[in-house]
């Protein structure tokens, strides 16, 4: 893939990446899965919830595509493409706090089943507790490394996605909440309207936003409009849930979190600006950072050191 020319190229690559992927998985599939009896097999009993799972996927690609487009009809096409790469990055990161979910929801949908909801509470707070205590200080050290990381990444040319990088890290922390009540909670829980409306209610608010913000602001607005829709996304859940789990304990440790995660930042900038672009000072300084981190907690004692002793207890 060299130019614009090469569209189609780029598109077979992606998709057959995708296809032989899918494909390395099946060899060890008769190992742990049984040939399935055809009387046995009721499609149209699942298609219901199979298509309640399917709006908030469409929800949220449709408005990331028509972000994009929006920046295009309404800034330029360069300004749709920082806010693609910055965009990218953000979700890089965000994969490291979006996998618990992954392990959760079965486990939940399993205490669930069985009627066990102090167990599920327990686990979903600790859950919570355990997100915001990684959310928080990869959004302070993402906003920290910025102005070297997005030139170090995309190369010299893509300054420009700094500040959106900054605009855009506290979208880590309102995903990973609300990654945790929806995907960890509403979805087992089989709350599937509130976890749908959560999902487009977000679409609708990003996509209202984004005329006067990109207009007024430009790229810059886009991201605002992002960050504010997912605010909602994640109010919403919260308000939902209001009920069920008490915030206090949800939010118990995050005064802990934001000084060590502040602390942390203040540093981390401080040897950004002071530290040449390179590889081995992005990666010193993000060492640096966990290690400034870690080491205010172990100061501040947060109550998650005794959340994950007891769950190494209970899986032993």
């Amino acid at each position: 893939v060299k130019n614009h020319n090469d569209v189609g190229t780029y598109i077979l690559i992606l998709s057959l990446s995708q296809v032989f992927g899918n494909l390395t998985l099946w060899p060890y599939l008769p190992k742990l899965v049984n040939s399935p009896k055809k009387q046995d097999l009721h499609f149209l009993k699942h298609l219901k919830p199979s298509l309640a799972l399917f709006v908030p996927q469409v929800a949220t690609t449709i408005y990331l595509a028509v972000n994009k487009t929006m920046l295009w009809q309404l800034d330029t096409i360069t300004a749709a493409g920082y806010y693609d790469y910055s965009d990218k990055l953000i979700k890089i990161v965000l994969a490291i706090v979006t996998s618990a979910g992954i392990v959760m929801l079965p486990h939940i949908a399993n205490l669930y089943a069985k009627k066990q909801m102090a167990a599920v509470k327990s686990y979903l707070y600790t859950s919570f507790d355990f997100v915001l205590s990684i959310s928080i200080p990869l959004t302070f050290g993402i906003a920290a490394v910025a102005t070297t990381l997005a030139p170090w990444f995309f190369g010299k040319s893509f300054t420009s996605v700094n500040s959106l990088l900054i605009i855009e890290a506290p979208v880590i922390v309102l995903i990973g909440q609300s990654n945790v009540i929806g995907q960890q909670y509403l979805l087992p829980t089989k709350n599937m309207r509130t976890y749908t409306a959560s999902v487009v209610i977000g679409a609708i608010v990003n996509i209202i936003l984004n005329i006067p913000l990109i207009i007024l602001w430009g790229v810059k607005g886009a991201m605002f409009a992002t960050l504010l829709s997912e605010l909602v996304v994640t109010t919403y859940q919260l308000i939902m849930v209001r009920h069920i789990f008490k915030f206090k304990k949800l939010f118990t440790n995050i005064r802990a979190y934001l000084v060590a995660g502040i602390i942390m930042c203040i540093v981390v900038f401080g040897l950004n600006i002071i530290t040449r672009p390179s590889f081995i000072n992005i990666a010193l300084q993000i060492l640096i950072g966990i290690t400034i981190y870690m080491g205010m907690l172990c100061v501040l004692q947060p109550t998650i050191f005794d959340h994950l002793k007891t769950l190494k207890q209970q899986s032993n």
